[in-house]
């Protein structure tokens, strides 16, 4: 029973992180690169889109953890894995090899991002690998 705590738990976690970014990038794209101190590619597109499927994300994973009540399924445990350690890995690898010419509170930012979703992630990934059988 604690198992099944721990996976909802994980993937509500996981959901509501993705919910929040996805909500702040679809809501407030105009200026949100100057505003944040990261690099702004010059096209309010990217934020929004990036927001998007940060958000359908988010609604994935929360679908996923209630998904014994209403029969549906969302992003698994998995995907979730995934998603997170590509996208931070990535994230971390452009930070470290790109200078960008971006204030202090943009490195700030983005390096909070990228810890903290790689964080989630390793976190998600050590509680599968101690869970190989998904018993919940």
């Amino acid at each position: 029973m604690a198992v099944q705590r721990h996976h909802k738990l994980l993937l509500i976690l996981d959901g509501i992180v993705n919910l929040l970014l996805g909500l702040l990038l679809l809501l407030f794209p105009f200026g949100m690169a100057e505003l944040l101190g990261v690099p702004d590619p010059g096209l309010n597109l990217y934020p929004s889109l990036l927001g998007a499927v940060l958000f359908g994300i988010g609604v994935a994973l929360l679908l996923e953890a209630s998904a014994g009540k209403k029969g549906i399924r969302g992003l698994g445990l998995e995907g979730a894995i995934a998603i997170n350690l590509c996208g931070s890995g990535v994230l971390v690898i452009w930070l470290l090899v790109s200078p960008f010419a971006i204030p202090a509170q943009g490195y700030i930012i983005l390096w909070t991002i990228a810890v903290l979703v790689l964080a989630i992630g390793f976190v998600e990934l050590f509680y599968k690998i101690s869970n190989p059988t998904g018993r919940k």
